[in-house]
């Protein structure tokens, strides 16, 4: 028998529990406007399937998130939080502050579902979250040039430099870009170093394994002077941002760009009809090496400090549906990871669909796989690079300099 005192401290510890039985606690960063409304679509889904869990969202603006995901997570973890795939979640894996959520894959057999973001998910053969979203990248060309000037949208290397070379002689310059900004020059060594060495290779030299002095780097940038050497970008690129470059593509002066889906709304906004715009998947380099394909990923997780576990697995499980994937993607208007989701009208977004479900691995996007140091760095490389290629002995070194000091 238990005494009074003891009874009412018991139904008081009760009480509290039962109070608290049942909340979900999520962190994230979704504040722009179509984030916003895509989160509260998930929200209402999973609420209607899920009636008994009661959910606190606390929503953070993108670069005050970045702070306070690393505080709460160790201070006082809510149950799930936004982040990112890839070499990007890493560190809080290693630091033991993500839970390993294998089981949830296996019990729902996501391995076939969300099948070309697994590597991205996976570290020590454990995977650490759910993607739920992400966009293609690839080159947007245009058309009705390349009918015009008899240019077969190219699948390998060679057919890139013989469509480059056409164009031209045709007095036009073969690709957009502007890296004032930097990161565009990221998404070029990606798919270069992807297609040159592989997804493998690519995801060690961003996590600081590999130097950047190795022979197989100086290839990429061998490969890159292909296109450098002849003039086959914008030459005032470095002057220019993104944006600025999308008039030479609407004009034709430049009839190809390799860009984020994102760029295909610009493109619309200058002039060009829909039916003037192709995609294609950026080309074999180095034959038989598998098509990894930049895609920035979306995902959640479970701190490992989480207190309602049991309802993190259900949320994690209700957003790797094919549906709820669909209905958030549409307002966001990108793509879902899961292969069974509905596919989009849009003829970009079921282009991305198609390559990226069959994808044999997603890499982040250089700013996002590289620590933001060594990225910083390295896009700086990339830029002068692309103004100063016979320069791109000092400028391995000097990134392999910075990959000593920044990977410690």
């Amino acid at each position: 028998m238990i005494s009074f005192k003891a009874a009412l401290a018991l139904g008081y510890a009760l009480t509290v529990s039962t109070a608290f039985a049942g909340e979900l606690v999520i962190n994230s960063d979704q504040s722009d406007p179509a984030p916003k409304k895509a989160m509260e679509t998930l929200l209402e889904g999973f609420k209607a399937a899920h009636p008994d869990v009661t959910v606190k969202w606390n929503n953070f603006d993108h670069e005050g998130y970045k702070s306070a995901i690393r505080n709460f997570l160790t201070a006082d973890a809510p149950d799930i939080v936004s982040w990112y795939s890839g070499n990007r979640m890493a560190p809080f894996v290693k630091a033991g502050l993500f839970e390993d959520v294998t089981d949830l894959w296996t019990e729902n057999k996501l391995d076939d579902q969300l099948k070309s973001a697994v590597k991205s998910m996976e570290i020590d053969g454990k995977k650490w979250g759910i993607p739920y979203s992400y966009y293609q990248w690839g080159i947007y060309y245009r058309k009705d040039i390349f009918e015009k000037e008899g240019i077969t949208p190219p699948k390998n290397w060679a057919e890139l430099i013989a469509a480059c070379e056409k164009i031209k002689a045709a007095g036009m310059t073969p690709f957009a870009i502007g890296t004032k900004a930097l990161w565009p020059t990221g998404g070029w060594f990606d798919y270069l170093d992807l297609r040159v060495n592989g997804y493998e290779f690519h995801m060690d030299l961003t996590a600081g394994k590999v130097p950047y002095t190795d022979p197989k780097v100086k290839a990429v940038f061998e490969k890159w002077a292909e296109l450098v050497k002849p003039g086959y970008f914008l030459q005032n690129h470095a002057a220019i941002d993104w944006q600025d470059a999308i008039p030479q593509f609407v004009q034709g002066k430049a009839p190809m760009y390799l860009m984020g889906n994102f760029a295909v709304a610009a493109m619309v906004d200058g002039g060009l009809k829909e039916d003037q715009i192709g995609f294609l998947q950026f080309p074999e380099i180095t034959a038989g090496i598998p098509m990894a394909e930049d895609a920035p990923t979306e995902s959640f997780h479970m701190p490992s400090g989480a207190k309602n576990k049991e309802d993190a697995r259900k949320f994690l499980a209700y957003l790797a549906t094919p549906e709820a994937q669909t209905k958030m993607n549409d307002v966001l208007g990108q793509l879902p990871v899961n292969n069974q989701s509905a596919k989009s009208n849009d003829p970009f977004l079921k282009a991305g669909f198609e390559m990226l479900a069959n994808a044999y691995a997603l890499a982040q996007f250089y700013d996002r796989d590289a620590p933001a140091e060594m990225a910083k760095a390295g896009m700086e490389g990339f830029q002068q690079f692309m103004v100063k290629p016979d320069a791109v002995d000092t400028i391995l070194e000097r990134l392999e300099k910075a990959r000593g000091r920044i990977y410690k």
